[in-house]
């Protein structure tokens, strides 16, 4: 069974920085996409960004020029780096891997991000 574990979430002013990080167990495929979805409070989940096996990224529109995303294969981890942050920024930050091979999704419990004025 693959576990997914996120980190990193906490409490930031405007304007600060913030690294998440992903790592997914019990997996003995190499990870196809990755990413970071979030939900805000009283929101619907939303896309942030993903990376796909050779690098290739994408990211929402709202965070584009402000978040990087990264990913240490031998590891299995993901990152998610995080500038300038917003108050709108403020959300939920779940990370979702897939399997290479059976190309099964899972999703972690996500960790929080709080962004104050």
């Amino acid at each position: 069974q693959v576990q997914v574990v996120e980190s990193g979430g906490a409490l930031v002013q405007t304007g600060e920085s913030l690294r998440l990080s992903c790592t997914a167990s019990g997996s003995a495929s190499r990870l196809a996409e990755v990413g970071w979805y979030r939900q805000p409070p009283g929101k619907k989940r939303e896309f942030v960004a993903a990376i796909s096996s050779s690098s290739g990224t994408r990211f929402a529109g709202s965070v584009k020029g402000r978040f990087t995303i990264s990913r240490d294969n031998a590891k299995k981890m993901v990152y998610l780096q995080m500038n300038s942050l917003e108050f709108e920024d403020t959300a939920l930050y779940l990370c979702t891997v897939k399997e290479e091979v059976s190309g099964a999704t899972y999703w972690g419990r996500g960790t929080q991000v709080i962004v104050v004025p």
